[in-house]
C-alpha cells in the first residue's frame, strides 16, 4: 500500500489500485508503474507509451506483460493520441483495440474516453501528468481523464462528467472517482503564463497555486484542481479518492518526465466493465 492506494505484486510487477474502486466488483482497473518490463535507459523498463522514442517492438512486449498481468487481453485495451486537450470521446464496439498494438490506430487528438461497452479497456498514458478514472455503478459507466496543466485548465475531467450525465444519463451522486499518481504540489512549479490561464479559468488563485514568489513563480496543485471541478459538477467530495502520490517524488515507481529532464517512458492507468 502506498498513501492507501492497494498494491498488487505479481512476478516482477507492481500496479496500484484504488480503495473505492475496488469495492465494485463489475469493473476492473489499474495503475501501472514503471517497473517489470523490458525497455533499456531512458525508459526503464514498463514503457508502454509508443510516442517516447522507445523501440516499439519493446513497448508492445511490455504492453503484453502488462495486460497479462492485470488479466485483460491487450485487444481490449483502448488508447488515444493525447493532445493536452478537454476534448471526451465516446467510445464504441468498433473501436476496440484502437491504439493496442501501435500508434497509428489510436484514437486522434483526445485525453479523456467514456464508455458502456463490456470489456473496453479505457487507458491514459502519464509522466507527470494526472489520470483520472471514473465508474457510475447505477449506469456500469467508465472513463478515464489524461489531465496535464493544459488539460486541467481545459476541464477536462468537468466535461467528461458533462458527457457521463448528457449521453448516459448519469446521476453525479452515484459516480465513483480516482485522481491518480501525478506530479504533487511539492515539485510542479509553474511560470506566470500557466498561473494566469489558471485565474481565467476558476477565477482565483487561491487553493491551487501555492507559494507564488516575487517573480511570478508558483506551484499548481493539480490534485485540487482536478477535484473541484469534478465537485462542481455534482459529484460528493467523499466519492473522491486522490492518492496524493507524487512521481517526481518517487522516480523509482513512476516515470517522471520533470525528473527525467524531458526524456522518459510512460506509465498508464485503465479502467473497464467487467461484465
Amino acid at each position: 500500500m502506498l498513501n492507501g492506494m492497494l498494491e498488487t505484486r505479481h512476478r516482477s510487477m507492481s500496479t496500484f489500485r484504488f480503495q473505492n474502486l475496488s469495492k465494485q466488483g463489475r469493473i476492473d482497473h489499474f495503475v501501472s508503474t514503471r517497473i517489470g518490463g523490458l525497455s533499456s535507459p531512458p525508459y526503464e523498463s514498463l514503457n508502454i507509451g509508443f510516442h517516447v522514442g522507445d523501440t516499439p517492438e519493446t513497448v508492445l512486449s511490455n504492453r503484453a506483460r502488462l495486460a497479462g498481468n492485470v488479466r485483460i487481453p491487450l485487444s481490449d485495451f483502448v488508447v488515444a493520441k493525447q493532445v493536452h486537450s478537454g476534448t471526451v470521446t465516446i467510445v464504441t464496439e468498433g473501436m476496440r483495440g484502437y491504439g493496442a498494438m501501435d500508434l497509428d490506430t489510436a484514437i486522434e487528438e483526445t485525453d479523456a474516453t467514456v464508455t458502456d461497452v463490456p470489456h473496453l479497456c479505457l487507458t491514459v498514458l502519464m509522466a507527470d501528468c494526472v489520470p483520472v478514472l471514473f465508474f457510475d455503478p447505477r449506469k456500469r459507466v467508465v472513463a478515464a481523464v489524461h489531465a496535464g496543466w493544459r488539460g486541467t485548465v481545459k476541464l477536462a475531467a468537468q466535461n467528461t462528467v458533462n458527457s457521463l450525465r448528457e449521453n448516459f444519463s448519469c446521476d453525479p451522486a452515484d459516480i465513483l472517482v480516482g485522481i491518480g499518481p501525478s506530479i504533487g504540489p511539492c515539485h510542479y512549479e509553474v511560470g506566470p503564463e500557466v498561473i494566469s490561464e489558471v485565474e481565467e479559468t476558476f477565477g482565483s488563485t487561491d487553493g491551487y497555486i501555492n507559494g507564488e514568489s516575487a517573480d511570478g513563480k508558483g506551484h499548481f496543485d493539480l490534485w485540487e484542481a482536478n477535484k473541484r471541478q469534478i465537485i462542481e459538477t455534482g459529484i460528493p467530495g467523499q466519492n473522491i479518492e486522490v492518492a496524493q502520490i507524487c512521481t517526481y517524488c518517487n522516480p523509482h515507481l513512476f516515470f517522471s518526465e520533470r525528473h527525467q529532464k524531458g526524456r522518459t517512458g510512460r506509465f498508464g492507468a485503465g479502467i473497464m466493465v467487467s461484465a
